[in-house]
């Protein structure tokens, strides 16, 4: 996702008609681009399926496709329907709330808790548990599924998630994630150790064309395929040599993340394209066997074999708060289990 301009930005508001003139330098443009550049709180997908259900309108005449050319000076039209009643039922599971106050709360959630309902897991979710702390008070604009969520982590994930309790609320964080205005620090376990040891991965990921549940580095750098990914990453320690290695090769190393954007599987996908899979990841991880040599090689290998997720929690979630203004940094400890992994390790 790329910075946008504030000329005509708006943030979606329930049943409301939003309206924009296409100005000359957007001539020859597909019109779901352009409408996404303007309103980065809608979605591409979202702006696709409100076009094919004959939602906008150029000069009051229904724009049939959304790969339309932009008509430059036309006045364009997009009905927002409003947010159905929200779905999933409120369930009392116990929260760890960092920060709350009137229009947003953050959540230190477990692992094994999912984001928001899905096939699957329709029960037990953070949107479950959200709306019975929460009443009434979330914002609609996520839709009948993710009343108050604006962005989420992996179900296995550990860490920080931000919701919103009103509309407002959410606008205003929409528009902190599209123009990359939070600061959001990650910590990972991997195998091996990423090359080079710290640096800034630039790529753009797409859904995997053999595995749809996987994303991928998109090896076509001309390629305008797949979204823009940028991952800032450093490594904090490194611990034992990786059996069959030179020496160097360290068999796992515990990493710093930050993300300038944030896209499905981000790190995950990326810390695998470095040579260095997160710990326990079952999708990016697989056949790639942990490899250690040393006297505590074995014990340290049972802890790796063991661990039953991904190894990566959101431990930094910092932003001005987008109705008081106020600076929130938001910290969540080092989970049990990452902390045991890491131990075992430092005994290579």
């Amino acid at each position: 996702m790329s910075d946008r301009a504030d000329d005509e930005e708006e943030f979606e508001t329930p049943g409301e008609i939003r309206r924009i003139t296409a100005p000359p330098d957007a001539a020859g443009s597909r019109v779901d681009h352009w409408l996404v550049a303007a309103w980065p709180d809608l979605s591409r997908a979202r702006i696709q399926g409100l076009i094919g259900a004959g939602k906008l309108t150029a000069d009051d005449a229904p724009v049939a496709r959304a790969a339309d050319k932009v008509l430059p000076g036309a006045a364009y039209a997009l009905a927002l329907p409003p947010p159905e009643p929200a779905a999933p039922e409120p369930e009392a599971i116990p929260l760890n709330v960092v920060f709350e106050d009137a229009h947003l709360i953050v959540v230190d959630k477990p692992a094994g808790m999912a984001v928001h309902p899905a096939p699957g897991s329709m029960r037990g979710t953070l949107v479950n548990a959200l709306l019975a702390h929460c009443a009434d008070a979330l914002s609609g604009i996520g839709g009948v599924a993710r009343p108050g969520i604006v962005h989420r982590i992996d179900k296995d994930t550990t860490g920080l998630v931000v919701a919103a309790k009103s509309d407002a609320a959410h606008r205003g964080l929409a528009k902190l994630f599209a123009r990359h205005q939070l600061d959001r620090a990650y910590y990972a376990i991997a195998r091996g150790a990423p090359h080079p040891r710290s640096g800034t991965l630039a790529t753009r990921l797409a859904r995997s064309r053999e595995d749809r549940k996987k994303f991928a580095v998109v090896r076509n750098e001309a390629s305008d395929a797949g979204k823009e990914a940028i991952t800032h990453y450093w490594t904090i320690e490194s611990f034992g040599q990786r059996a069959g290695e030179s020496a160097g090769h360290p068999a796992a190393s515990f990493l710093e993340c930050r993300l300038e954007t944030g896209r499905t599987h981000q790190i995950r996908v990326h810390l695998a394209h470095l040579g260095a899979p997160i710990i326990g990841d079952p999708l990016y991880g697989k056949g790639r066997a942990f490899k250690a040599i040393g006297p505590h090689a074995e014990e340290a290998a049972a802890a790796v074999a063991a661990f039953p997720r991904q190894a990566l929690h959101a431990a930094i979630l910092g932003f001005k708060h987008p109705i008081t203004g106020e600076d929130i940094r938001c910290e969540s400890p080092l989970p049990e289990d990452m902390q045991t992994l890491l131990a075992a390790l430092r005994r290579l």
